[in-house]
């Protein structure tokens, strides 16, 4: 898994094109968050401006660069057979994906580190009240979302259709996760509903973890959603993920 991680990791050093998308998207996406956060009603979320967007940052962070930046990579790797070549070695199908995932995931993780950070000493923002907390629901998003690429990419034909194929699940996690707009401020109805999606429930425990007032229930509640959906996506891998070029 090392050694295939870190073949993936010097192909995408390589595709420069998609070295910089995988470091500039996501932080020109929290500068746009940052200027739209201006309108926010945050009065009575006990949430400050900074905070409120530097946790949906993270969320962001992990649905740009683990989810759309696996699922090209699961589809060419497919279309060139390489997935079918690496079956006949010593590989299991999990290890496989997941060592294609290791330099997304790492790349994500490092980052979200560098988010905190820089709340910490450019905005303001108070230090993590719960660091385990927010350690769990980054390193949950992250193989939440690194299964649900793999299971977009059983659907996607070409490398080029991928970020059309991805693309719904990032406008639902974008509106309705708390990733721009705080469910705090959505009326109680909508904010139930979208508490149901598959990023929430990490978004609200890297808030908790960030922001603390999370009680043991609520993690509990936000935890055991946030595995639910990643068996679901683990489940569909095992039933729908091709690993030959499709027709």
């Amino acid at each position: 898994m090392g050694a295939l991680g870190e073949a993936e990791l010097t192909l995408l050093l390589r595709n420069r094109t998609a070295f910089l998308l995988a470091l500039l998207m996501p932080v020109a996406m929290v500068g746009l968050s940052w200027s739209s956060s201006r309108e926010w009603e945050l009065d009575g979320t006990g949430l400050s401006r900074g905070e409120a967007v530097l946790t949906g940052g993270i969320g962001l962070v992990l649905v740009l660069v683990v989810y759309q930046g696996l699922i090209p990579v699961y589809v060419a790797r497919r279309e060139e057979r390489v997935l079918k070549r690496l079956r006949t070695g010593e590989l299991t199908d999990a290890e496989i994906l997941a060592g294609s995932a290791l330099p997304s995931a790492a790349l994500a993780l490092a980052q979200c580190v560098v988010l905190v950070a820089a709340g910490a000493a450019l905005l303001d923002v108070r230090a993590p009240a719960a660091a385990p907390l927010l350690v769990a629901g980054t390193v949950l998003g992250v193989v939440l979302l690194a299964a649900l690429a793999a299971a977009t990419a059983a659907l996607t034909r070409t490398v080029e259709s991928a970020q059309v194929t991805g693309m719904p699940l990032l406008m639902a996690s974008v509106l309705g996760s708390g990733l721009f707009v705080p469910l705090a401020v959505l009326p109680d109805r909508v904010a139930d509903a979208c508490r149901m999606l598959p990023l929430t429930p990490v978004v609200e425990l890297v808030t908790g973890g960030w922001l603390g007032g999370l009680n043991a229930a609520e993690a509990g509640r936000a935890l055991a959603l946030g595995m639910a959906w990643t068996a679901v996506a683990v489940f569909a891998v095992r039933r729908r993920f091709r690993w030959e070029p499709r027709a």
